[in-house]
């Protein structure tokens, strides 16, 4: 005879999360899958149960998306397992809801939550991003090598000579190639970023670079380099960015937090906020304790944002529709980005807007404690 199975081993052996609810909502059944999925949320389900369950995974959703108290009413009304879908850390994962009937007669709902494997497309994705890392840097140097030359022998040449008129055709070719790949270093790194996100790999860099960081010295380390980078589009004007940047950091406030991921975060903010801005006006940094996290406001003076197009700004590959908007190149990406890294710091991002006044970003982190030196490296 088969030795029997304990029902728990069973579950706890599956590649699959799955979470049992009574007829009266209560979670009486998880496996350890479902702990790695949903991590800390799985304590709040445990103590509210369904009540929980729905509120958490009903965030997120697309207006052609079922809640899940509509497909537990779908499940209970069918014999065949329902699909459906949450939105947790930047992806879609993919569940199925099902009615048990138990011996008690009890009607028992079962959620399972799959584990997408993403190794092929990641191995796929990784040798692409490679490869257009190398391109993309090689063809920037050229370029820019090229620029170069062009702009001595035009120096030394007539100015209304064949040779110069060449030349300056072949300058705007260089710098037309230049921004292109400008662009497409951008768009690698988000990917970089994205394939992080969806790999769930971000969990492990952010604990691995969790630190206490102080934020006067980390803002003033920060806007020092700023004119150092690629900041705003290649075809934006330029001009002095870092003149337009005012901060105002209380003393003494430290957060524990991922500074590269923080960098990322802020930098994308700020060059939101001058693009969609008027040269000169300022951009205002100002963090305050806010209880046991901190707030950091980034202000601008800028277009601000219609309301109608609030829900599409942390959307991925998503951008607000407003011309000045639209007139600056864009992926639509990088505050999507950003708000999935900073919630993987237990941290949260938001905006307030007024068109033509202006627009703030909030960000606010934990703030950090003695107790918290174990996790930092």
């Amino acid at each position: 005879m088969a030795e029997k199975l304990e029902l728990q081993a069973v579950l706890d052996a599956l590649g699959h999360g799955v979470l049992i609810y009574s007829n009266d909502g209560r979670l009486i059944q998880h496996n350890i899958m479902s702990a790695t999925i949903l991590g800390a949320d799985l304590n709040l389900i445990k103590s509210k149960g369904w009540t929980a369950t729905s509120a958490l995974f009903d965030a997120g959703l697309q207006t052609d998306d079922l809640n899940l108290n509509a497909v537990k009413e779908q499940a209970m009304q069918s014999d065949q397992p329902i699909r459906f879908k949450v939105y947790r850390s930047g992806a879609y994962i993919p569940c199925w809801a099902t009615a048990v009937h138990g011996e008690d007669g009890e009607v028992y709902t079962l959620i399972t939550l799959d584990v997408p494997d993403w190794e092929l497309v990641s191995n796929v994705i990784d040798r692409f991003r490679s490869e257009m890392r190398e391109a993309v840097d090689s063809t920037v140097g050229h370029m820019r090598l090229i620029a170069r030359a062009l702009e001595t022998d035009k120096e030394a040449s007539d100015k209304t000579s064949e040779a110069a008129r060449i030349a300056r055709r072949i300058g705007g070719f260089t710098r037309l190639v230049e921004i292109h790949m400008s662009r497409a270093g951008r768009l690698i790194k988000m990917l970089d970023r994205l394939q992080d996100i969806r790999t769930s790999r971000i969990k492990d860099v952010i604990r691995e670079s969790r630190k206490k960081i102080d934020l006067i010295d980390f803002m003033e380390d920060f806007i020092e380099v700023l004119d150092e980078v690629n900041l705003l589009d290649p075809e934006s004007e330029t001009h002095d960015y870092r003149a337009r940047i005012k901060t105002s950091i209380r003393e003494g406030l430290s957060v524990n937090a991922s500074a590269p991921y923080l960098n990322s975060a802020l930098r994308e903010i700020i060059r939101n906020a001058i693009m969609y801005s008027l040269v000169g006006t300022p951009v205002t940094i100002v963090a305050l304790p806010k209880g046991n996290n901190v707030q950091i406001d980034i202000i601008d003076e800028g277009y601000g944002i219609r309301t109608k197009e609030n829900d599409r700004i942390f959307s991925a590959f998503t951008r607000a529709r407003q011309p000045q908007i639209i007139a600056e190149f864009g992926y639509g990406l990088a505050l999507y980005l950003c708000k999935t890294e900073i919630e993987a710091m237990n941290g949260r991002l938001w905006f307030t807007s007024k068109e033509a006044v202006g627009t703030t970003f909030s960000i606010q982190l934990p703030v950090w404690k003695e107790a918290d030196t174990s996790t930092a490296t």
